[in-house]
C-alpha cells in the first residue's frame, strides 16, 4: 500500500461511488472553502494494484499561533473495520499533516452509530457500530463524547427519510395527519415552489436575513451564498427552491368556489315545496351562508394583500445539497410576515419528491438534537417538525482529534475557548 495525493478526477470518482460519501467530501466543498482561507488536500491510498482503497479531502488553515489546524469534513472515506488499512491511513495521514505544521486533525466520520426509530430510541437487534469508535481509540484518536446538543463542528444526531423503493402514497401514509392537511391546504391555496438559480439568488439571501434577525443568529454574506452556488452548480450539486405564493391564482379560485356556493344556496330556494324538510333546509342554508360569508371575507382579505405586498410574494426558501445519496436540506428560512403559509412544509416536500423522482436513498432533513424529552430540550419544535413527516432519527458516531502536537493542541483550545467567550 501507498500513501498518495490525489488528482480531483482521482478522488471525485472515489467519493461519487462510496457508501459514506457527503457534500462535504466534494472537490466543490474544498473550492469553496478556500474562499475563506483554507487549503485542500485530497489524500488516499491506493494497494498494489493502484486502486483506491481510501481517500479524505481534508483541509488546513493556518491560526493565530502559526500552526495549521487540520479538518476533514464527514472523512475519511476507508472500511473503518479494517484496521490495518485504517491504521495505515491514520499513521500516513499524521506524517502528512505533521510535515504541513499541524496542530491536530479533526474529522467527523459520515458513519451511524447505533440504530434508532422515529423517536429516537434505540432499535432491538438494530445495527451497533460501536467498532468504529473503538478502533480509532485504539489508534490513538480523541474522541469528543456522544454529544447530544450542537456541540460538534457538524451536527451529530440528523433525521432522515428512506425514499428508495417508496412511492408518494407511500411517503404521504406515513405522515403526521396535521402534516398531510397542511400540504393539502397549501396547494389547495396555490403556494408552488420552483428552483432558482444564481440571478435569484438574492431572493434566498433576503428571505435568510428576516429569518436570521427573528432567530437571532448571524447569517452568511450574499457572497458566500454566491460562491458556494458557483462552486456546485457545474456538476447539478446543489438546489434552492423557493415557496411562491400567486394572489390573482387564489383570488380567481376563491371567487369560483364563490359561484359554486351561491348556485348551490339558490337551488336550495327553488327547489322547497311542501315535502322538503324545513329543519334540514334551514340547517343546509344556514351552512350555506356561512361558507357565502367566509369565502366573500378571504377574498376581500386577499385583495387586501395584494394592494399590500404585490401579487407575487417569496414566501421561504430552502438551499438543497445533492449527492448520488441523498439530498439534503442545508439551510433555509421564511419570512415572518408569511408565516401563516408554513410553507416550509411545502418546500420542505418538494425536495422529498426530488429524491423520489431521482431515485435516491433518502431525504436528509439534517440536524436535530439527541434529546428527545419535549420538557427539558428547547430545540425540540426543530426535531418535532422533521419527525412529522416520518422517518428516522440518525445518531452518527461523532466527532474525533488526532493530536499531534500537544503543547499547540493546549495553546489553541485555550484561545479558541477565550475567542468564541469574547464573540459572545
Amino acid at each position: 500500500m501507498k500513501f498518495v495525493n490525489l488528482t480531483e478526477e482521482e478522488f471525485t470518482k472515489y467519493a461519487n461511488n462510496h457508501e459514506m460519501g457527503s457534500f462535504h467530501q466534494n472537490v466543490s466543498w474544498g473550492k469553496l472553502k478556500e474562499y475563506n482561507g483554507w487549503v485542500t488536500h485530497l489524500v488516499g491510498v491506493k494497494d498494489d494494484n493502484d486502486n483506491i482503497v481510501a481517500a479524505s479531502l481534508v483541509l488546513s488553515k493556518m491560526t493565530p499561533i502559526k500552526r495549521n489546524m487540520f479538518y476533514a469534513p464527514r472523512g475519511f472515506l476507508i472500511d473503518y473495520s479494517d484496521k490495518e488499512l485504517l491504521k495505515f491511513f491514520i499513521d500516513n495521514l499524521k506524517k502528512y499533516a505533521k510535515k504541513n505544521k499541524a496542530i491536530f486533525i479533526k474529522f467527523d466520520p459520515y458513519v451511524e452509530y447505533k440504530q434508532r426509530d422515529i423517536n429516537g430510541d434505540l432499535v432491538d437487534g438494530g445495527y451497533d457500530n460501536s467498532y468504529v469508535v473503538d478502533n480509532l481509540v485504539k489508534l490513538g484518536c480523541k474522541h469528543n463524547g456522544f454529544n447530544e446538543m450542537m456541540e460538534d463542528m457538524q451536527p451529530r444526531y440528523i433525521f432522515t427519510l428512506t425514499t428508495e423503493g417508496k412511492t408518494e402514497e407511500d411517503i404521504m401514509k406515513d405522515m403526521d395527519a396535521k402534516t398531510r392537511q397542511i400540504l393539502r391546504k397549501n396547494e389547495k391555496m396555490g403556494v408552488i415552489v420552483r428552483e432558482i438559480k444564481d440571478d435569484e439568488l438574492d431572493k434566498f439571501h433576503d428571505i435568510m436575513e428576516d429569518t436570521s434577525s427573528r432567530r437571532e443568529f448571524v447569517d452568511r454574506p450574499m457572497s458566500y451564498y454566491m460562491n458556494m452556488y458557483n462552486c456546485f452548480k457545474d456538476k447539478d450539486e446543489i438546489m434552492v427552491l423557493l415557496a411562491e405564493f400567486n394572489h390573482d391564482n387564489y383570488i380567481k379560485s376563491l371567487n369560483e368556489e364563490l359561484d359554486k356556493e351561491k348556485q348551490f344556496l339558490d337551488s336550495l330556494k327553488q327547489n322547497v315545496d311542501e315535502n322538503t324538510n324545513k329543519n334540514k333546509l334551514m340547517k343546509k342554508t344556514k351552512n350555506s351562508e356561512e361558507i357565502i360569508a367566509r369565502l366573500e371575507k378571504n377574498i376581500k382579505e386577499m385583495e387586501q394583500s395584494k394592494k399590500d405586498n404585490g401579487n407575487v410574494i417569496s414566501l421561504g426558501s430552502i438551499l438543497f445539497m445533492k449527492t448520488n445519496n441523498e439530498v439534503l436540506s442545508l439551510v433555509g428560512g421564511s419570512y415572518e410576515k408569511y408565516m401563516k403559509f408554513q410553507s416550509a412544509y411545502t418546500t420542505h416536500y418538494a425536495g422529498v419528491k426530488y429524491a423520489l423522482e431521482h431515485n435516491m436513498r433518502r431525504y436528509n432533513f439534517y440536524g436535530i438534537t439527541g434529546n428527545f424529552d419535549e420538557k427539558t430540550n428547547p430545540f425540540y419544535g426543530l426535531y418535532s417538525f422533521k419527525r412529522d413527516f416520518g422517518g428516522q432519527v440518525v445518531e452518527l458516531v461523532g466527532e474525533f482529534d488526532i493530536i499531534i502536537s500537544k503543547f499547540y493542541f493546549m495553546v489553541y483550545n485555550v484561545a479558541f475557548k477565550l475567542y468564541h467567550k469574547l464573540k459572545k
